[in-house]
C-alpha cells in the first residue's frame, strides 16, 4: 500500500496552499470579526482569485466549470481547505452546497439542473438542505412531521425545521418531507426544492450558537413552511426515495466534513506547538519543558496521523467498492475525528492559557462552532452503536 501523495495531486496541494497563506489565511481576521454579509466584496475577491487559479470547486464536475476530482483527491484538498473557516466557501466546497449539488447532479432533471445546478456551480447562489426539526430526534430521521400533500400537479408543504444551514441568502432549500405516511419508514420521505423565495416560506431567526447568531453561508436558521406550494416537478428523483437520496450524500459527506477538521487539527497543533515553544513559564524554561505538555504534542500527532488514515481509506473504499462497503468505516471516521479534533482545540486553549478563550487567535472560533461536528451527521453514540451492532453481529450476538 502506497502512502505517498499521489503525484498528479500534488502540484495543486502545493498551489493551493501557497494561494491559502498568500490570501485566505490574511482575510480571515476581517470576515470574522466583521461577520460574512458585511464582508461580501472580500469573499467576492478571493473566489474570483481561486477561480483564476483555476482551482474553483475541487469536487465539482469538470462539464460543471470544477476539477472534477475524485473522493480521495478531494479528501486531500479539503484537509487543506479546513486550515482555514475561510478555506471551502472561498474555493466553493462548502456545505451545505457542495451536498446538495452532488444530489442535483445525480437525481435532478434537466429543467432543475439548469435552474438550479448550474447557477449553484459556478457560485452565483446558495442552497441549504432543510431536513432536522426541533420536536422529533435528529438521531432518529425518518421521524419527520413535515409533510408535503399533493394538490393536482403541486406539493403543499407544512412542517418546522430548524439547523437549516446557510439558509439566511440562500436562493432554494432541499426539503426532506413526508409524501407517503402509510410507506414503511424509509420510503415515507421526498426531496423537494423549495425556492426561498416562495410564499409561505419563513425564516424565523438564525439560531444563535453559544451565542453567535451569524449571518449569510455562516449560519444555521430555523424555517417555517406555511403551506408552501411548489410544483411536483420540483421533487427529486422517485417519490419516497428520499433517506436513499440522503444515504448516498452522506457517505460522501462525511468524508468532506472529516478531512476538514483534520485540516482544523494541524492548524490547531502548529499553534499549539508554537506557544508551548515560545511562551516562558520563568526566566528560561518554556512550557515545551513540562512533560504534560510533551504527552499532548505526542497524543496529538498520532491521533491526527491516524484519523487522516482512517478517513482516506474510507474514501478510497467508497470510490472503488460503493457506499455499502465502507459503511463501517464512514461511522468510525465521523465519531474519531470529531473527537480527536474537540480534543485537541481544548487542550491549545489550554496550552494558551487566557489568550485561548480570546478571540485573539482562531480557537475560541473553532471551540464555539465547530462543537456541533459531534452531534450533526448523526450523534457520535448512534454511530458508535451500530458500528457495534454489525460487529458483534458476526459473532451472533443476542440482542
Amino acid at each position: 500500500m502506497d502512502f505517498a501523495i499521489p503525484a498528479h495531486i500534488a502540484p495543486t496541494l502545493e498551489r493551493i496552499d501557497q494561494l491559502l497563506a498568500d490570501r485566505v489565511i490574511p482575510a480571515e481576521r476581517e470576515v470574522l470579526e466583521r461577520g460574512w454579509v458585511a464582508s461580501a466584496s472580500v469573499l467576492d475577491e478571493l473566489r474570483a482569485a481561486v477561480k483564476a487559479a483555476g482551482l474553483w470547486g475541487p469536487q465539482i464536475p469538470k462539464e460543471l466549470g470544477g476539477m472534477g476530482l475524485g473522493l480521495v483527491d478531494h479528501g486531500l484538498v479539503s484537509e487543506r481547505l479546513g486550515r482555514s473557516p475561510l478555506g471551502h466557501y472561498s474555493f466553493g466546497a462548502q456545505a451545505p452546497d457542495a451536498g446538495n449539488l452532488e444530489v442535483l447532479h445525480k437525481w435532478g432533471s434537466p429543467a432543475q439542473k439548469a435552474r438550479w445546478l448550474e447557477p449553484l456551480a459556478r457560485g452565483e447562489i446558495r442552497s441549504c438542505f432543510s431536513m432536522t426539526e426541533p420536536e422529533n430526534p435528529g438521531s432518529n430521521p425518518v421521524i419527520l412531521s413535515c409533510a408535503a400533500v399533493k394538490d393536482g400537479d403541486d406539493y403543499i408543504i407544512d412542517g418546522h425545521k430548524w439547523f437549516t444551514s446557510s439558509a439566511d441568502g440562500a436562493a432554494f432549500a432541499i426539503v426532506m418531507a413526508v409524501t407517503d405516511p402509510a410507506a414503511a419508514p424509509h420510503g415515507r420521505a421526498s426531496m423537494i426544492i423549495v425556492p426561498t423565495d416562495a410564499p409561505g416560506f419563513e425564516l424565523v431567526r438564525n439560531i444563535p450558537i453559544m451565542g453567535d447568531t451569524g449571518a449569510g453561508w455562516a449560519s444555521h436558521a430555523e424555517i417555517r413552511y406555511h403551506s408552501v406550494r411548489v410544483p411536483q416537478s420540483n421533487r427529486l428523483g422517485a417519490e419516497g426515495a428520499g433517506f436513499l437520496i440522503a444515504q448516498e450524500r452522506l457517505g460522501p459527506g462525511r468524508i468532506h466534513h472529516c478531512m476538514r477538521w483534520i485540516g482544523i487539527c494541524e492548524r490547531v497543533f502548529g499553534l499549539m506547538c508554537e506557544r508551548a515553544a515560545t511562551r516562558k513559564i520563568d526566566d528560561e524554561k518554556t512550557l515545551a519543558s513540562r512533560q504534560i505538555i510533551q504527552s499532548w504534542v505526542a497524543e496529538a500527532r498520532a491521533e491526527i496521523d491516524a484519523a487522516r488514515l482512517l478517513v482516506l481509506r474510507a474514501a478510497w473504499t467508497i470510490e472503488h467498492q460503493g457506499f455499502h462497503a465502507a459503511r463501517d468505516q464512514v461511522s468510525i471516521i465521523k465519531f474519531f475525528v470529531s473527537d480527536v479534533m474537540m480534543r485537541l482545540v481544548d487542550r491549545a486553549i489550554q496550552v494558551h492559557g487566557a489568550l485561548g478563550i480570546t478571540s485573539d487567535t482562531i480557537l475560541a472560533h473553532y471551540y464555539v462552532h465547530e462543537r456541533g461536528a459531534r452531534i450533526y451527521d448523526g450523534p457520535d453514540e448512534v454511530h458508535k452503536m451500530v458500528v457495534s451492532r454489525r460487529i458483534l453481529d458476526r459473532y451472533g450476538a443476542k440482542r
